[in-house]
């Protein structure tokens, strides 16, 4: 096996060749990642080769990185299924924390592309499919892989297609392509989906664009977008479209390269709406030498009225009546006077979504030198996918005319401030943007804000006077804002009359982000 076929956390310092943790016998060194070294092991108790992940010993003394190594492990380790690579143990002996997976013999993709060897038109068009089970099958789960890219497409020698490190993606990667800056591992600017490089919310379709560069890669022999920096490259996903695919290998059949190309497209909204919907395509496609019946070897891929399917769809509903009862029961007890306790769970569903699908991980928490960035435009999307308070802060100092992206920092600073509980500070920029008059979109998220802050103090009136400022507004508002005014209101009912709470009834059935979207699944991963 490759080198890079499983290395993609950190790296411990010494090798620990010859090693026993628990029921794993260490062999050898497999290769190293930014955060985790790699060793093939043996199972002493089954006699059977897999991988260790180890995290490295630095990381191992920040509390924030052993939990969400260990967390997201575990998350992970519920996707069972042939396409992804599983995970078998997660633990910790005498300070050492691993990961015990699966081992994969063969190749990644990205070594067999760095080899010169394009995969033939009937492989490339099978890992696409075989990707695709994986993705839908983390989809049913509500699970975002964050860092798709060749990598982490591992192919075994009997033709399976693997994907690697589900649920590891936010805190692994390859340190060349890693804005490391800060101390943060964000994904793969080379792959990374538009929405990923502005810091927005993503979903399974974030994951569908990553695997269209993946295949883009693939199919031609180079990204669609390349760059000097991450932030280069970054900002191309953002901005540029693609050169067509079909100028570059004509040979190539119109209907895979109109599938690719809708995988990249900048919007999430048109492209497929779920990896299922891919399959279908992808399925439809009539390659010579490419089995006809594969989708019998993974049943859950036959469509919607398939027994898994339909079982995952069982479980989504059971999962939403438990949260909807939940709900109820938080409300009666708010009603009994314990709001000001429970606002905070909406908010970590809303306002730290924003930054934090996961927090931040400046272990000593000292300032990070911001390099200028050529534009206000480029400092901010800079600043987003760094996601520090100095990154932000640095849009005005460094270009303190550009008034726009200004406010756009200031809209982000005051999202990390409400997620931190930093009410005075965010409250300072919430009052600056609810006065701008002539910006309904800065004015509605100000308002939005302000009432937050307004329900937490308890400030019954000021929230109302918010809230009904911010009513002919509200449609302005992203999935992340219209949550925490869902949440505001739920904290208010009791003080709103009956025309104004069936007013806002009516308007939050028009708002984006519905709660159950919004809210961080329990294995960890949102967006």
């Amino acid at each position: 096996m490759g080198d890079a076929s499983h290395a993609a956390g950190s790296a411990a310092e010494r090798d620990l060749g010859g090693r026993q943790l628990g029921d794993f016998r260490l062999l050898r060194r497999l290769g190293r990642g930014a955060m985790a070294e790699v060793y093939l092991a043996e199972q002493v108790s089954l006699g059977r080769q897999i991988a260790i992940k180890v995290l490295k010993g630095q990381l191992a003394a920040d509390e924030t990185y052993v939990r969400r190594f260990h967390n997201e492990a575990r998350a992970a380790a519920a996707l069972v299924h042939p396409n992804i690579v599983q995970i078998h143990e997660v633990g910790c002996v005498d300070g050492i924390h691993y990961i015990a997976q699966e081992y994969v013999q063969g190749l990644s993709l990205q070594q067999l592309i760095d080899r010169g060897r394009l995969p033939e038109l009937p492989q490339a068009v099978s890992i696409m499919r075989q990707v695709a089970c994986a993705l839908a099958k983390a989809a049913e789960r509500g699970i975002v892989h964050r860092d798709i890219k060749p990598a982490n497409i591992l192919l075994a020698r009997d033709g399976l297609v693997k994907v690697a490190d589900f649920g590891l993606a936010r805190i692994s990667g390859d340190a060349a392509n890693q804005l490391t800056q800060a101390g943060i591992t964000l994904g793969t600017p080379l792959y990374m989906s538009p929405e990923q490089a502005e810091g927005k919310p993503l979903d399974c379709r974030s994951d569908l664009y990553s695997l269209g560069v993946t295949c883009y890669h693939m199919l031609c022999g180079r990204p669609p977008f390349q760059g000097e920096t991450p932030l280069a490259v970054a900002m191309q996903h953002v901005r540029h479209t693609a050169e067509r695919l079909e100028n570059l290998r004509p040979d190539l059949p119109a209907a895979l390269c109109r599938i690719v190309h809708r995988l990249l497209e900048k919007e999430p909204k048109d492209r497929y709406p779920r990896p299922q919907d891919l399959l279908r395509e992808l399925r439809a496609l009539a390659i010579p030498g490419l089995e006809t019946d594969w989708q019998a070897d993974w049943p859950e891929i036959a469509g919607d009225d398939s027994p898994l399917a339909t079982h995952a769809a069982t479980d989504r509903l059971q999962s939403l009546m438990l949260r909807s009862l939940e709900a109820r029961q938080r409300t009666r007890r708010t009603r009994l006077g314990l709001g000001l306790a429970l606002l905070s769970a909406p908010l970590a569903g809303a306002a730290v979504a924003w930054f934090g699908r996961e927090p931040f991980l400046l272990a000593d928490r000292q300032p990070v030198e911001i390099p200028r960035q050529r534009s206000a435009e480029e400092q901010l999307m800079w600043a987003k996918l760094v996601r520090s308070e100095e990154a932000l802060r640095a849009v005005e100092m460094y270009f303190p005319g550009d008034s726009y992206h200004i406010r756009r920092a200031h809209q982000d600073l005051a999202r990390l401030y409400l997620a931190q509980d930093r009410l005075d500070e965010a409250m300072l920029l919430l009052d600056e943007l609810a006065r701008l008059d002539t910006d309904p979109e800065f004015r509605a998220f100000g308002l939005a804000g302000q009432a937050f802050v307004h329900a937490r103090r308890r400030e019954h009136d000021q929230a109302l006077k918010a809230l009904a400022d911010l009513q002919p507004l509200a449609l302005r508002l992203d999935g992340q804002m219209s949550s925490l005014v869902r949440a505001t209101l739920e904290q208010l009912r009791r003080h709103m009359d009956e025309q104004s709470e069936a007013a806002w009834d009516q308007l939050l059935k028009s708002l984006p982000g519905e709660p159950d979207e919004e809210e961080a699944p329990e294995n960890g991963t949102p967006d």
